[in-house]
């Protein structure tokens, strides 16, 4: 990528929503021609406040740049790849929402192996720590590349047993890559950068906030043919990027625990509505098709096909005394959408309608919409 090329795709990303980016790259198929349309190529395109921060980046957009320059001098084994490139992973693209950008520290080559992702508790019982091991180190044995979110518990299990594999490992973050969380796989990281691949779609220097990670799990979900839960509470990120999965048309996979232990659970209810229950290694490899996923059409990026929404049941009482539950209506609303509505900043909004969608109370649908569960 060029120096040039890299300023245009910073300061289209960083001055509009991913939806707002993908909609002026299907129009004008590159972001220095979208940057440089002006005004009158970004009609209906672009709310006023996308528009002005297009038309006058402020000084952050340098220091991004420096930034990301800096960080892709630390080594040949750092780049960014794009959703248009040739090697951009195929799997991925069958994902509602794409990511456009990706930085990448590490084996590349891994992104064009097969995966499965290995998620779970952070808080793991010591059999479900020796389950991950077991599980992600035969996967990585056979040839699989484990994907996980580089987090304590059973995704650093799965990260330490497949790097010692031939099939290796790729850890997604929630922040930048310079920005490596949590702080105890500092280590791990550096490990994964050398033997397998580290991957964002995260300005370098963004640090870890909460509502990335749910966004992350998408991408764990998207690179892998299959999902295994091993371990995880009802509560739990591993039960999004579950249904993340299953809307992608993947495989999920589950590991039965203990009925008294909460972190069984999770796996228990995804058990109940259809994952495949997985005993032994053998239990999960006879399930995933021997030529891997079919290939996804290499669509304009407007009209890449989003998974169906999910079949949405009645609300509960408690669901109208919600303010945001109101704010949403019968509507399905963008996160933009729901901000002006009820007046609530972004980054607090991330966090209620995270904990609603773990309750049960909201859909998280493809293209980063929301709607109630059942009518209004």
């Amino acid at each position: 990528m060029s120096p040039d090329d890299l300023r245009d795709w910073l300061h289209l990303l960083s001055s509009v929503s991913r939806g707002a980016a993908r909609r002026l790259l299907a129009r004008h198929g590159d972001p220095g021609v979208a940057i440089r349309a002006g005004r009158s190529g970004w009609a209906a395109l672009l709310d006023a406040d996308e528009a002005d921060r297009l038309a006058k980046p402020g000084p952050e957009l340098d220091r991004l740049i420096r930034r990301t320059q800096a960080w892709l001098s630390g080594g040949e084994h750092r780049g960014i790849l794009l959703i248009g490139d040739p090697d951009y992973p195929d799997p991925l693209l069958h994902v509602a929402d794409p990511p456009l950008m990706l930085y990448l520290d590490g084996r590349r080559e891994l992104l064009q192996q097969r995966c499965i992702a290995v998620v779970g508790s952070r808080r793991p019982s010591p059999q479900g720590d020796d389950n991950a091991r077991h599980l992600a180190g035969g996967l990585g044995q056979a040839g699989f590349c484990v994907v996980s979110g580089l987090a304590l518990g059973i995704d650093g299990a799965a990260h330490e047993a497949a790097l010692e594999t031939p099939g290796s490992t790729i850890a997604v973050l929630g922040s930048g890559l310079d920005k490596v969380y949590p702080l105890e796989h500092a280590a791990l990281a550096r490990a994964v950068a050398r033997r397998g691949l580290l991957v964002s779609e995260y300005f370098i220097g963004t640090p870890p906030m909460g509502p990335n990670f749910p966004q992350r799990n998408r991408i764990i979900a998207g690179l892998s043919e299959g999902c295994l839960v091993v371990e995880a509470a009802l509560k739990s990120g591993s039960l999004i990027t579950a249904r993340q999965a299953t809307e992608a048309g993947r495989e999920v996979f589950a590991v039965p625990g203990s009925i008294r232990s909460p972190e069984s659970r999770g796996c228990h209810h995804l058990l109940k509505q259809g994952a495949c229950l997985v005993q032994d290694l053998d239990d999960l490899l006879a399930e995933l098709p021997p030529g891997g996923l079919p290939r996804a059409p290499r669509l304009p990026l407007e009209t890449t096909p989003a998974a169906p929404a999910e079949s949405l049941p009645p609300p509960t009482p408690a669901d109208a005394d919600h303010p945001l539950l109101r704010a949403i209506g019968r509507d399905t609303v963008s996160l933009e959408q729901l901000s002006q509505r009820s007046g609530w900043p972004q980054d607090e909004l991330n966090a209620v309608l995270l904990d609603l969608e773990l309750s049960g109370r909201i859909a998280r649908l493809p293209g980063a919409l929301f709607q109630r569960r059942g009518s209004a």
